[in-house]
């Protein structure tokens, strides 16, 4: 079959399948072949008919154009405009033929199709517990720039990933809506580097309503840095520095405008996270794919295996001794649970005041006009409103601006 001609039998007779010769694509072509229009294999269907004979019919003009431009989807520029049908199809070929698993091209295709399509390509990802897959594909990760649910709980991130500044100046911070970055050994200098251009810029998290900030070594001084999240409504700060009390509920209920949930979320459920859209597929393409790479694991898990099999009294034992540890780990995170919400009553834009406060508030303000009355200007004008405080930069807001 390999550059040759085709002969079928049909009813006995041997016969050569219209004196056509299938060639085989050159590595490494383009859009300028020498005869692009050469019949190839794949561009006919061969099946066998009920008698057991060959036959083969060829495909439609479309399905041949749809797999030459899939092939050379690099050379493309835009697809802005095509009908979602075409897109949908075009990406399904571009799968097929492993044009997302070459890292020479992926990022490129996966930002032509994300410019054209949004959120069809993917509008959820779910890379939980899967640190591998997010420094292994960096680049083409950050392509997908319409996700509106992102999970990244236990990558590893740390304090200072570069996928923070990815988060807030791109694209996606005026798609997201839901933002997991719990398990990933954040600090209050992290949540402060990821809100910085937030603060200063006074822009980005504009549709974010939930956010998953647990597991991290965080305290009550960071929740400063998410007053400027004015479209947040729900909250996990679970297994933190967070104590659960009356001063913590009070401090999250003014700054935020949250109040505490006495039961779970159902929105902070891992089970109800998944990876959707046309790059579904992809995303497991990838992970398979280094899976295949990692060749050390596997010895490592040999070896452990091996371990267990020679000490098994041992291993046994440990497993024993260690099974109430579990389940009282258990226990504690299910009462550890602190998941804030904003009331349906209050579900707009903050102004991040709370029906208590409120008449504190406008209290004192009565007694300082009553004191600005008092000491009117000696030439008897009329005293001027003063231009709006500037928002207060410390020595560490001025070294994160001068990253940026």
């Amino acid at each position: 079959m390999d550059g040759s001609t085709i002969y079928v039998r049909d009813r006995g007779n041997l016969r050569r399948v219209s004196d056509i010769v299938l060639a085989q694509p050159k590595p490494g072509s383009s859009c300028r072949r020498v005869n692009p229009l050469v019949l190839r294999k794949k561009h006919f269907i061969f099946t066998y008919n009920s008698e057991g004979s060959l036959r083969y019919t060829t495909k439609s003009l479309f399905d041949i154009t749809l797999l030459f431009v899939a092939d050379n989807i690099h050379n493309v520029e835009s697809l802005v405009g095509f009908p979602e049908q075409i897109g949908d199809k075009l990406f399904a070929a571009a799968e097929e033929n492993h044009v997302f698993l070459n890292a020479d091209i992926a990022s490129k295709a996966i930002k032509l199709f994300s410019d054209a399509y949004g959120g069809m390509v993917l509008g959820s990802l779910c890379l939980r517990n899967r640190f591998p897959l997010l420094h292994e594909r960096m680049d083409e990760i950050k392509s997908f720039q319409s996700l509106k649910s992102l999970d990244l709980f236990g990558c590893r991130l740390g304090d200072n990933h570069e996928i923070f500044l990815h988060l807030t100046t791109s694209s996606l911070a005026s798609s997201l809506v839901e933002l997991s970055i719990g398990g990933n050994s954040l600090s209050d200098a992290g949540l402060q580097r990821l809100t910085a251009p937030i603060r200063m810029m006074k822009k980005g998290f504009d549709c974010l309503k939930s956010l998953d900030i647990s597991h991290n070594t965080i305290t009550d001084r960071a929740l400063r840095y998410l007053t400027c999240l004015h479209t947040l409504e729900k909250l996990d700060v679970s297994a933190t520095g967070l104590m659960l009390g009356t001063t913590l509920k009070n401090t999250i209920r003014d700054l935020l405008g949250l109040i505490y949930s006495e039961r779970p979320l159902d929105i902070f459920d891992h089970a109800r996270c998944r990876t959707a859209g046309w790059a579904e597929q992809v995303i497991n393409q990838w992970e398979m794919c280094g899976q295949q790479v990692n060749k050390l694991k596997k010895i490592d898990e040999s070896r452990a295996s091996a371990r267990r099999f020679f000490g098994r009294q041992k291993f046994v034992r440990d497993v024993l001794n260690a099974a109430p540890v579990a389940c009282t780990r258990a226990e504690e995170a299910k009462r550890d649970v602190l998941h804030f919400y904003r009331p349906a009553a209050s579900a707009h834009p903050p102004d991040r005041q709370t029906p208590s406060s409120t008449s504190h508030h406008q209290a004192l303000l009565s007694c300082q006009n009553l004191k600005k009355r008092q000491r009117l200007p000696e030439n008897g004008d009329a005293p001027r409103q003063g231009p709006p405080k500037k928002p207060t930069l410390t020595a560490e807001d001025i070294d994160l601006l001068s990253n940026y």
